[in-house]
């Protein structure tokens, strides 16, 4: 039988104290890990990007929302792999293999996630969160505190998105507007032109296999 430890978080045992509040620690961060994964790493862009793309064919919810968010996962695993591969060899094997202590493991992990999240974070957005918690300019990543830069990094990868998101509904809006002109020259006036451009937008997106250049665009920008 496996002996599961009592938790008392009144006890006044030191060590029963600790072991407690590090159950704690570690439930929170477990119901923390979607919301860490998706403003640690590249999630946000991609899932912005393909948001875009669904809404410029207006497709309603086609593809579904499983279907995006499964997709951008494992693009996001795809683009993380290194980073992961660094965080499990320098932070989650030592301490699995009792080389070093969870504080050692959580300073060693931190290290490539900032690295990632760095190279990807604009200037202005990181000054912004700096300034406001009047910290000096840093003149090394280890300067640069996690709590600045997560926030400094999900903005960044919003206007990201964003940009690429506008290029992606130009031709998408060039097809509404001739499809409603020529409707209106028509006389057609009670024909919505939103049903007749559906179709020449998915043939349009078929045609120059836009998922692939979606895609290979995303994994480009990183």
């Amino acid at each position: 039988m496996i002996e599961i430890p009592a938790l008392d978080i009144f006890s006044e045992e030191p060590e029963n104290l600790t072991a407690t509040i590090q159950l704690l620690l570690l439930l929170t961060v477990l119901a923390l890990a979607p919301s860490i994964l998706i403003l640690t790493t590249c999630f946000t862009r991609i899932i912005v990007v393909l948001s875009f793309v669904r809404s410029g064919l207006a497709t309603q919810q086609m593809p579904p929302n499983q279907v995006l968010i499964g997709l951008a996962l494992f693009i996001t695993f795809f683009v993380m792999a290194p980073v992961f591969s660094e965080v499990n060899e320098q932070a989650l094997q030592p301490l699995f293999e009792g080389e070093i202590t969870q504080e050692e493991a959580f300073e060693a992990a931190a290290i490539p996630m900032k690295e990632f999240m760095a190279r990807h974070t604009r200037e202005k957005d990181l000054a912004l969160f700096m300034g406001y918690a009047g910290l000096p300019r840093p003149e090394t990543l280890d300067d640069i505190p996690l709590t600045a830069l997560i926030p400094a990094f999900a903005i960044s990868e919003l206007k990201t998105a964003f940009q690429i998101g506008f290029m992606i509904f130009v031709p998408f809006l060039v097809i509404d507007m001739v499809v409603a002109s020529i409707l209106m020259s028509m006389g057609m006036m009670m024909l919505p032109p939103v049903m007749i451009a559906l179709p020449f937008k998915i043939l349009l997106f078929v045609m120059v296999d836009g998922w692939h250049l979606v895609v290979r665009s995303l994994l480009l920008s990183f």
